[in-house]
């Protein structure tokens, strides 16, 4: 039994699976493969990997037929790799039960940086939440409700704090608009995605070391927002 965790790569790109494969042995990974949907959940089925990277672009099926039908007996993460750029197709697979999705092309830091994520999420669900989370410069201190930048105090409101919390208890992972907006103010408010942009805009203002150019709280357009962990901030671009 391998030492490693494994990730099985469903993709029928050759050149993908070189890629993938180089690049997740440098960072601990056993990389697994397959080249179309059917192999993928027979491999899914038959290695039970720590987590998967899947394409849906797929020569006999659509991928997203793929993670319907791993969902039925699968319950790691699964990260989406695909070239289609739509907000559409993007909120389609998280509702089908992604934990994350990275367009093609992509950089291979951040697919890392996001598969660590999700498997730090997924070995962490069945454990009590932490008491203090820390982004860069950020820490939270959840059961004092505290908020600090440094050696800094940062004053937010009871919603403001509330927002950041509900991100950071998600670190790594993106939150739908939706999900935050009932999350926070409730259903009625399930469409209010103005109200929740202006209270990022807030939020930024006081923890961002530069608010235009966020490194803690990150947009996906389109989509919702992901707090941060430390190593997604140290490949964010600078300057």
């Amino acid at each position: 039994m391998s030492i490693h965790p494994r990730v099985l790569v469903i993709d029928d790109e050759p050149q993908i699976h070189r890629f993938l494969r180089a690049a997740l042995q440098a960072d601990g990974f056993e990389p697994l493969r397959a080249d179309t949907g059917a192999e993928g959940l027979r491999e899914i089925a038959r290695t039970a990997p720590d987590a998967v990277v899947l394409d849906l672009g797929l020569p006999d099926m659509d991928g997203k037929d793929v993670l319907t039908k791993a969902r039925e007996f699968y319950h790691e993460p699964i990260i989406i790799l695909s070239a289609r750029d739509r907000e559409t197709e993007k909120i389609e697979a998280l509702d089908l039960g992604a934990n994350d999705y990275v367009e093609k092309p992509f950089g291979v830091g951040e697919l890392l940086a996001r598969l660590r994520a999700a498997m730090r999420q997924r070995s962490h669900a069945s454990e009590p939440p932490p008491s203090i989370i820390s982004s860069g410069p950020l820490t939270i201190d959840l059961p004092r409700r505290l908020v600090t930048r440094g050696q800094e105090l940062v004053h937010l409101s009871p919603k403001e704090y509330d927002l950041l919390a509900k991100l950071a208890l998600n670190a790594g992972k993106v939150m739908q608009h939706r999900d935050l907006l009932i999350a926070i103010w409730g259903p009625a408010h399930v469409d209010d995605t103005q109200y929740l942009r202006v209270f990022i805009g807030q939020l930024r203002q006081k923890i961002e070391p530069d608010a235009a150019k966020p490194q803690i709280i990150l947009t996906e357009p389109g989509i919702g927002y992901r707090f941060a962990t430390d190593d997604m901030i140290r490949l964010a671009p600078q300057g």
